[in-house]
């Protein structure tokens, strides 16, 4: 395999002079250490095969599949452990959906498991809950001082609500398409009892989470009316279906003219990224599929539509008729 991989390497070259110079400069490698990988006496690491192939405008994927179909190379974004970790991911992700807003015919299709991201990413005591679970999911000494959402609200650097808004804000630019179903908001409400009734969250500030929770229903419904993303600038378009049928997975499809790239959830906030055309385009129609079998809530009727956002908000009210209950009974 790797001597196939050199093969095309050669293929691809640049230089008129020597190979295993060129081949070394792109590792940041020796020469010698180049010549024992050309001739196959070293094998090349996994970072060193896509540093080589992003180089060479390979596709590893491509140049591999033959013999074996069922088989594909996917990215795996770095893992996050910490609050610099995390505001390195929102960086990040800022950086690579940006150039998706400077096109017209870029769009997301979101299978939504869970609340999707972005609008999580406000200036809301909601978006500061969510980066406390998602550290206490990741972080260790989070989790081992059992520290409180009420102590880490008054601790959280601004620079990693600036990242986290700034995030929020690129997504208003982009076209959307999502999967929702009557689920979609349990995980959060089980988020918010789960560590209020373990005293990590105070009964003050897990009605107000609520109450953004609330806010966010309401900013769905009213872009799903309009079948345009609020506060967007560049008129972009939204749709918003509700699926009996299939349990979401929180899935993330980008598409482009020039090609479609998939997300799947692998751990918190972690995805495998997948370009392998063929798996893109098969993922494209099944999302095609789900969102045929389900029902565009704009076109759905006012009654419908009505009743899916009103028992979403009943949902949020009944947590927070548990909140004042589990407060009112303390003292037994």
């Amino acid at each position: 395999m790797q001597d196939q991989f050199i093969k095309k390497l050669k293929t691809k070259s640049l230089s008129n002079t020597s190979f295993v110079e060129e081949f070394a400069g792109v590792l940041d490698i020796g020469y010698d250490a180049a010549y024992r990988r050309i001739n196959l006496k070293t094998n090349l690491s996994l970072k060193e095969s896509v540093i080589l192939a992003r180089h060479y405008k390979i596709s590893l994927n491509k140049l591999f599949e033959v013999g074996n179909r069922n088989t594909i190379l996917v990215g795996l974004s770095p893992r996050i452990i910490d609050e610099v970790g995390l505001e390195d991911y929102f960086v990040r992700s800022k950086k690579n959906i940006t150039p998706l807003t400077k096109l017209k015919s870029a769009s997301i299709i979101y299978s939504s498991k869970d609340i999707p991201i972005f609008y999580t990413l406000k200036d809301s005591y909601l978006t500061r809950y969510k980066i406390y679970v998602w550290l206490k999911d990741v972080n260790i000494n989070m989790t081992k001082n059992k520290i409180s959402f009420d102590e880490f609200n008054k601790t959280i650097p601004d620079s990693l609500l600036q990242s986290a808004f700034a995030l929020g804000e690129t997504y208003n630019y982009i076209s959307i398409k999502e999967l929702w179903n009557d689920s979609t908001i349990t995980g959060t409400l089980q988020q918010i009892l789960y560590y209020f009734n373990s005293g990590l969250l105070s009964k003050e500030l897990a009605l107000k989470i609520c109450d953004d929770l609330k806010d966010v229903v309401f900013h769905v419904e009213k872009q799903t009316i309009q079948q345009s993303i609020l506060e967007s600038k560049n008129k972009a378009s939204y749709d918003l279906y509700k699926n009996d049928l299939h349990t979401m997975n929180n899935t993330i499809m980008v598409t482009t003219p020039q090609q479609k790239i998939f997300f799947q959830p692998y751990m918190v906030l972690t995805y495998f990224k997948v370009e392998h055309k063929p798996t893109c385009d098969r993922m494209y129609e099944f999302l095609r599929k789900q969102m045929a079998n389900s029902k565009l809530l704009v076109n759905a009727g006012e009654r419908d539509r009505t009743l899916f956002f009103s028992q979403m908000l009943h949902k949020v009210n009944k947590v927070k008729e548990r909140i004042n209950i589990s407060l009112d009974l303390s003292f037994l």
